[in-house]
């Protein structure tokens, strides 16, 4: 079976998506399989020129509107780039985003389509203050959903609570399969160490929607109660300087480590304590499944997926979003008992193993493929 994974994002690109799939390739060709992928090249800017027409609503009532109509334009961009670059069929195209979805179904129709809904892109628009809830780019991004829904063969999402997500906007929430992100145990794997003082981390582009201004809010709260702690914070995005300079302010500036991009966290992050990202939205939160596989203790906000991978005070703890106060309480916990620490390490990492395990996703995708193979 030939199977063409279709992406948005190169493979290179950090992210729970961009940066699994190429391991599920790499197992799935070892299982003797064939699959390639495929992504729109950053470079392909104002390319295509055909029109665009969508099935279950008219997207040229929002034409005019900014980030439309720069959508519309990747999607004209994803239609060149694939037609000058696909040249062969394939037995099955599984997409991992909306344009390459629906790209994929307008140029070869007759192809079963999978599709995985990894994330909301436009409740982090909202969230980032880019969008306003309920206005037309709000409207635009969630007529999407319908739209995949009559076009793919099957849908796919990461998380329980991103299924209910999507439902009032589809007719058949019920047929979407859930299949959780899954993590290679070789490359996100423990490594003994001791560290004198807890040293926190968080992975993360700096947007809004991360909730940093929280943690360190929280963080500051932990330092006036006198317990010693360094934050390690890796990721860049458009709120560095904000950040940077709330921590200033805060009197957290000795205490704060800023990275900006790395591209393998992962082989940084087992040498750290406590992994901790108060989320105020999160469709799965690939990063606390591979910061439990790398034995930190887990804390996060119980929002979307992160609240079904923490199991509060039995894996990790979960404290409310927009909440330092609950957060800070949560971070004394783990800052100054270094046994529970360690206990929830070892159960994060249990249940990781368990329920994330890229050998899992391989079998429960190789179900649905099979199913789907043409006779």
């Amino acid at each position: 079976m030939n199977i063409l994974q279709a992406l948005f994002f190169p493979p290179e690109q950090p992210g729970g998506v961009s940066s699994m799939i190429p391991y599920i390739q790499d197992r799935f060709i070892k299982l003797g399989w064939q699959m390639e992928l495929f992504s729109l090249p950053k470079r392909v800017r104002s390319k295509g020129q055909e029109e665009v027409q969508f099935e279950t609503f008219d997207h040229t009532v929002y034409s005019g509107n900014t980030m439309v109509d720069k959508y519309i334009q990747t999607y004209k961009d994803y239609v060149w780039w694939t037609k000058m670059r696909i040249k062969k069929p394939y037995d099955i195209i599984h997409a991992h985003h909306p344009i390459a979805a629906l790209v994929m179904k307008q140029l070869f129709p007759d192809t079963p389509l999978v599709v995985t809904i990894h994330s909301s892109y436009e409740r982090e628009l909202i969230l980032n203050g880019k969008i306003k809830e309920g206005g037309p780019e709000h409207l635009f991004l969630m007529s999407l959903y319908g739209e995949l829904e009559a076009k793919a063969d099957h849908l796919l999402t990461v998380s329980e609570s991103f299924r209910s997500y999507i439902a009032p906007h589809i007719n058949h929430p019920e047929k979407i399969k859930v299949i959780p992100n899954g993590f290679d145990e070789k490359r996100f794997k423990p490594i003994s160490h001791e560290n004198a003082v807890t040293q926190l981390i968080t992975v993360c582009r700096l947007v809004p929607a991360k909730g940093l201004d929280v943690l360190l809010h929280a963080c500051a709260e932990l330092k006036r109660r006198g317990h010693p702690f360094v934050l390690h914070i890796i990721g860049d995005g458009p709120i560095r300087e904000e950040l940077e300079a709330l921590a200033v302010e805060l009197d957290l500036y000795d205490d704060i480590i800023f990275y900006g991009y790395m591209l393998h966290p992962e082989e940084f992050m087992p040498f750290f304590d406590v992994f901790v990202l108060p989320s105020r939205a999160e469709a799965f939160g690939s990063v606390f499944a591979e910061a439990a596989l790398c034995w930190l203790a887990l804390v996060g906000t119980n929002v979307g997926g992160i609240a079904e991978q923490i199991e509060d005070g039995i894996n990790g703890l979960l404290v409310p979003p927009e909440n330092p106060e609950a957060l800070a309480e949560a971070l004394e916990k783990v800052v100054t008992d270094p046994a529970y620490r360690y206990h929830l390490a070892r159960a994060g990492s249990e249940k990781a193993k368990k329920v994330y395990s890229l050998s899992r996703v391989i079998s429960q995708l190789k179900k649905v493929y099979v199913h789907m193979k043409p006779e």
